[in-house]
């Protein structure tokens, strides 16, 4: 046996010991922020946790427009079968809502914690996830309020108002440890 033979078996066995299904590591999940919303039958925020702060948005209202074609006259046609009249049609177009505007509440982070560093972050968040493509300035502008409402679109808040668990998912607070 050369040499080398003994580094190649301990490289093969390493590479072969690194596909055990504990030592992978997890690809992070996916926050579903639909979760977190809370729709409300009374004005004002919901009654939350000591210290909680919440924001607000209102959905759009949903209308489905739907045609169809209608049947005016039906073909008219000889006793031998060939046609003499087509049959005629007009179009119906109706709308119908499908879903109408609420105002939704989910847990945000506070108006303090909202400080120029902390909206660079985000924005560097945002970047890194090829949602937000301008310079960091630490403001919350308007390039930044529309990549903040893709990145949570995508997880079910159409929102631009950044939720909790949004920047949780992003790192940008730490999660609640659970209790003991």
């Amino acid at each position: 046996m050369t040499r080398s033979a003994p580094m190649a078996i301990l490289c093969a066995g390493l590479a072969l010991a690194a596909c055990r299904p504990g030592l992978m590591p997890q690809a992070p999940t996916r926050a579903d922020l639909s979760n977190d919303l809370i729709r409300l039958t009374e004005p004002g925020p919901p009654k939350g946790p000591e210290g909680a702060c919440w924001a607000s948005d209102v959905t759009p209202m949903v209308i489905e427009t739907v045609s169809e074609q209608v049947m005016v006259s039906p073909e008219q046609r000889a006793k031998d079968g060939s046609l003499i009249a087509p049959a005629s049609f007009h179009t119906e177009t109706r709308q119908k809502i499908v879903q109408q505007r609420e105002e939704i509440w989910f847990r945000s982070p506070c108006p303090d914690e909202m400080t120029v560093e902390f909206v660079a972050s985000l924005q560097r968040a945002l970047k890194a996830r090829g949602l937000y493509l301008l310079p960091l300035t630490g403001a919350m502008d308007m390039p930044t309020r529309i990549a903040l409402r893709r990145f949570q679109a995508e997880r079910g808040l159409e929102s631009d108002r950044l939720s909790l668990g949004a920047a949780r998912e992003l790192g940008l607070v730490a999660f609640d440890r659970d209790p003991p």
